[in-house]
């Protein structure tokens, strides 16, 4: 049987032979929704990139399990860093697109605010949707065994993303007509990839020229025209797939 994974705060300290502490939530999810008992393997991550593989020792009430460390792992800084900007999709499918990106492998999500967006994000309901975005996230962390969540950022302008691309070491931009398919491009060896996913209504002039001014260019993925929601993961497999980081 596969060990159960619960994300802990923090992991400082944590060795082989030491004893660490789930508490909170989490705890509570292992103790009362998961009822482990003492002996029964889990597995932490502090979603930073550390990981421990361990037994439960004790169980403290309904929220509160103390874990005997069997094994630290520490996972290395992804290179190259792969961020996907995604246009803000209608309904839930913004939440959708996270879950798929982060169990591909992607290392971070920024929500874009695009024109042509039929969603907007804007006071209590931007924050409401990006702490789902954030919690799915986690959760799709959680459910994927990666050590390293992604991490998802504040919703950004158009200016904003621009500042983006221009600081990146590859930008792209998907597009139906671009004039090279993403599966040929030339890649870095390292450095960050910055992917821009646009809306279902498409990237307006407007944006693709400012894109281009910070070294963007357009590339497309296939034949068939994905949506939104599922682009950015296509993408992403691609991506990972040929910088090795899938090797």
């Amino acid at each position: 049987m596969t060990a159960p994974v619960f994300v802990a705060d923090s992991l400082a300290g944590a060795a082989a032979g030491a004893r660490v502490w789930l508490e909170g939530p989490e705890g509570r999810h292992a103790a009362s929704v998961r009822r482990l008992r003492v002996g029964e393997p889990v597995v932490l991550t502090d979603g930073h990139g550390t990981g421990v593989q361990g037994t439960v020792a004790a169980v403290e009430g309904k929220d509160r399990l103390q874990i005997a460390v069997d094994e630290v792992r520490q996972e290395a800084a992804p290179d190259p860093r792969i961020t996907v900007v995604q246009a803000l999709p209608k309904g839930d499918r913004g939440e959708l697109a996270v879950e798929t990106m982060t169990e591909t492998g992607v290392d971070a999500v920024v929500p874009w605010s695009a024109s042509r967006c039929i969603t907007q994000w804007k006071g209590e309901r931007g924050l409401k949707a990006l702490g789902k975005w954030r919690s799915t996230a986690r959760e799709a962390g959680k459910q994927s065994r990666r050590l390293t969540f992604p991490e998802v950022t504040d919703a950004m302008t158009t200016k904003q993303v621009a500042r983006l691309l221009a600081g990146a070491a590859f930008a792209a931009v998907l597009h139906e007509e671009g004039g090279e398919p993403l599966a040929t491009a030339q890649l870095p060896a390292s450095g960050q990839i910055v992917l821009v996913v646009g809306p279902e209504g498409g990237v307006s002039p407007e944006e693709l020229a400012a894109f281009a001014e910070a070294g963007a260019r357009p590339y497309r993925l296939g034949p068939s025209v994905l949506r939104t929601s599922t682009a950015g993961t296509a993408a992403a497999a691609l991506l990972l797939g040929r910088t090795g980081r899938w090797g």
